[in-house]
């Protein structure tokens, strides 16, 4: 599957991209790494400024399109700072049971930091590891959600089928991603927004443009809503569907294990 200009292709083989450069998967997986270490204490901030703060009120959509009930379990991957953590909690209770898993150490310490900060402990468990390499037993989870995540694993296909694997029948999967615009005029706009001010407020907040100019150009790579939801098929989930937010800025899609 292949669509033109900067919009998503798969690579096959030994290259995978990091923002719109060819490199080796194990190479990209190190300079993500890189990337969020080096914006971690500001990534809330950052997150704030690039999105005129709208990403609380998606992240807060999200949640209740995931539907998790008192005593359910979990598992948040690539959670980062733990807002979703942090919403999802109040939902299962302390009966249930909230994961959050990221692969960068620095962002996890953000997140289980900034979690205790507002008072929550239980039901939230820590776990550094990779998505595409959940270390659970298949069958695990209620609901596995990632928020602003999946654009930067390297084989998303594999991250996919590892979080359907730890659903249990009946549990869902809910992604919070960047996705492809549905006007022209509206792309455009939103082109010279992400390659002029996402560098800008990183140079200015992080004192780091060039991870903001690889975020702004890792949105442009990602699978637009229709790919995504053909890769979750394949993944094996069911009823897959999606809902635009912002004009199709971003995009929430779900699917089930049955």
């Amino acid at each position: 599957m292949t669509r033109r200009g900067s919009i998503w292709r798969p690579y096959h083989g030994t290259k995978s991209d990091f923002g719109f450069t060819e490199v080796p998967p194990e190479e990209k997986t190190e300079r993500v790494k890189e990337v969020f270490d080096s914006v971690a204490s500001r990534y809330d901030i950052m997150n704030d400024l690039m999105s005129l703060g709208l990403h609380r009120l998606w992240k807060r959509w999200a949640v209740t399109l995931a539907g998790a009930l008192p005593g359910q379990r979990v598992l948040d991957v690539a959670g980062g700072t733990g807002d979703l953590a942090r919403q999802l909690a109040s939902h299962v209770g302390r009966q249930g049971l909230v994961t959050l898993l990221d692969i960068n150490a620095s962002m996890l310490a953000w997140g289980r930091d900034r979690l205790l900060d507002k008072g929550i402990t239980a039901p939230v468990t820590y776990v550094q590891a990779d998505a595409e390499r959940l270390p659970f037993v298949e069958c695990t989870f209620d609901v596995v959600t990632v928020a602003f995540g999946l654009r930067n694993m390297t084989h998303k296909a594999t991250a996919l089928a590892e979080m359907r694997r730890v659903l249990r029948p009946g549990g869902r999967l809910l992604i919070l991603e960047f996705s492809k615009p549905r006007y022209d005029l509206v792309r455009r706009l939103y082109d010279g927004y992400s390659f002029a001010a996402l560098p800008f407020y990183g140079r200015l907040v992080a004192s780091d443009a060039s991870s903001y100019r690889y975020l702004a150009e890792s949105i442009r790579r990602h699978p637009d809503q229709e790919s995504l939801a053909v890769m979750m098929r394949a993944a094996g989930l069911q009823d897959v569907t999606y809902y635009n937010l912002a004009l199709g800025i971003v995009a929430i899609h779900r699917g089930f294990r049955i």
